[in-house]
C-alpha cells in the first residue's frame, strides 16, 4: 500500500515537472492536421514513386476536397548493393538504399519553404528462385517507401508546427 502511494506521488511530481518545461507534442497543435491535409504530393513515375505518394497521402491525411495550400515535390534515388556473396559469386543478400529529396512550396508558387532529404537503408534476402527474389526486392521497396514517408511526415509536421501553420 505504501509503495503504491509513493509511486503515485512520484508520478504526480514528474507530471508537474513536465508541465512547466514548455514541451508541446505535435498532435496538440489543432492547426497542424488541416495544414498537412492540404499538401499535394508529386513523385516520379514508377513503382517506388507510386508507393511513396500513397504512403505520404495516408501519412499526411490528404483530403482531395481541400484545395492544396502546399506542394511537395519529391525526387527519388535507389541503389542496391549485393551483400553476402557466395563462393560462386552470387549474392544471397542485398542492401537497398532509398533517398528521397523533397521540396515544400506554397501552391501559389514562390521560394521553397522547406527542403530536406531522407535516406532509408535496409537489407533483404535473395532466394535462389527468381520469383521469390523479385518479391523480396518489391517488399524492400515497399518498406523503404513507408519509412521514408514516415520520416518526411515528421519533418513536415515539425516545420509546419514551428511556422504556426
Amino acid at each position: 500500500m505504501r509503495a503504491g502511494a509513493a509511486f503515485a506521488g512520484l508520478a504526480g511530481a514528474f507530471c508537474l515537472g513536465l508541465s512547466g518545461c514548455g514541451f508541446t507534442p505535435l498532435y496538440a497543435n489543432p492547426e497542424l492536421g488541416p495544414a498537412l491535409a492540404a499538401v499535394e504530393v508529386t513523385t516520379p513515375d514508377g513503382r517506388v514513386g507510386a508507393l511513396l505518394r500513397e504512403q505520404l497521402d495516408d501519412a499526411l491525411g490528404r483530403r482531395a476536397s481541400l484545395p492544396p495550400a502546399y506542394r511537395l515535390d519529391v525526387a527519388l534515388s535507389e541503389i542496391r548493393y549485393p551483400r553476402g556473396v557466395r563462393v560462386d559469386n552470387v549474392a544471397t543478400r542485398y542492401e537497398y538504399v532509398l533517398t528521397a529529396a523533397y521540396t515544400l512550396t506554397a501552391s501559389a508558387g514562390g521560394e521553397p519553404l522547406k527542403t530536406g532529404k531522407v535516406r532509408v537503408e535496409l537489407t533483404y534476402d535473395s532466394a535462389d528462385q527468381p520469383y521469390a527474389s523479385v518479391i523480396a526486392q518489391q517488399d524492400a521497396q515497399a518498406r523503404a517507401a513507408q519509412e521514408a514517408a514516415r520520416r518526411i511526415q515528421v519533418e513536415l509536421s515539425s516545420f509546419l508546427a514551428s511556422q504556426g501553420s
